[in-house]
């Protein structure tokens, strides 16, 4: 019995000191994490002509918008399912651009550090279609889904700004129904506040809408395996304490914002990986910026880079985020 004892007296002391250091590691990434500017590389993207190899100036997110959309697409590891993607996209964009002579785009690929093809197939496009429509920026080396989006989105030029996945998992079309209901709620903000004036656009008000699959849920629960539906929703109960109730889907990679609300969270956002869909929403939140959750048409395409290994870092940021921003040492700006 007093072995027992002894036994339970040593697990308990490593507990604490397992918390203890748990506890600490988070609290030292949060204060070095304290300023967005240092948190993030800052180091400027390569960003040339294909075709006359001379560098084109890198837009940021504080100029006037100079195209009605920009679709950003991270990019890692993707020079077989990248194609597919870019060809639903364009084909969409030239023809709604060839009916309506207003619809400007831009497509911002980021190759995330690829050790493959990515970057020869995505220069193949900007060859094709030339760097004033197809642009990629490169960032040397991988720093993870959610950096990649941070660059694509301040270095874009659109009014409204769209985030997809390489996959093509979402039926592209689908972006009139997160345009309209932007135009919907901006509409009524315009309306309801008699201090803006009719010089204000689209791109003026803060607004994000999010893709969401929360529709397929059933259908998901009846198919995966019972271990994925409990890691599942074990996420999205983490995900609710974190953030707080308002998007049921908030993993989606299919996401649309006004430049002004672009503006806001991409220069303040910190997580850099599989979590800063999180930390959108929480931000939207901190911000007062409206958020729409709008269903979308959603495909399983093989090739996740989401496993079970993605877990424990998940847990991580999201540890991060709480700790963050609830103590005071993540500011915003």
């Amino acid at each position: 019995m007093g072995f027992v004892w002894t036994l339970i007296e040593i697990l308990w002391v490593l507990a604490l000191i397992s918390a203890f250091g748990f506890v600490t590691a988070v609290a030292f990434a949060v204060y070095l994490g304290r300023d967005t500017h240092s948190f993030h590389s800052q180091s400027l993207p390569v960003f040339e002509d294909p075709n006359s190899l001379k560098p084109v100036r890198c837009p940021d997110i504080n100029d006037p918008a100079e195209k009605y959309m920009s679709l950003i697409i991270p990019a890692y590891n993707e020079e077989h399912r990248l194609p597919g993607a870019l060809d639903e996209a364009l084909s969409y964009l030239q023809e709604r651009a060839a009916k309506d002579k207003l619809f400007t785009y831009e497509v911002v690929i980021v190759d995330d550090g690829s050790a493959d093809g990515t970057k020869k197939v995505a220069f193949d496009y900007v060859k094709r279609y030339t760097v004033d429509e197809v642009r990629l920026v490169l960032l040397g080396r991988n720093h993870g889904k959610g950096e990649a989006i941070r660059r694509g989105m301040i270095h874009s030029r659109g009014e409204l700004l769209l985030m997809l996945d390489a996959d093509g998992a979402t039926k592209f079309s689908d972006l009139e129904k997160l345009e309209n209901e932007i135009r919907l709620v901006a509409a009524k903000g315009r309306v309801s506040d008699d201090s803006k004036s009719g010089n204000f656009g689209i791109s003026d008000i803060p607004i994000a809408a999010f893709g969401s699959r929360a529709h397929l849920e059933q259908k998901a629960l009846a198919t995966r395996k019972w271990y994925r539906n409990f890691l599942m929703k074990g996420f999205h109960l983490i995900v609710l304490m974190a953030a707080g109730p308002g998007i049921r889907d908030s993993q989606c990679g299919f996401k649309m914002f006004t430049r002004a609300a672009a503006r806001k969270l991409f220069t303040n956002i910190r997580l850099k990986r599989w979590c800063f869909d999180v930390e959108l929403v929480y931000l939207c939140k901190l911000f007062h910026i409206p958020m729409i959750e709008i269903s979308v048409n959603w495909t399983e395409i093989p090739g996740s880079k989401v496993n079970l290994l993605s877990i424990p870092h998940m847990l991580w940021e999201l540890a991060l985020m709480s700790f963050g921003y609830r103590t005071g040492v993540w500011k915003i700006s």
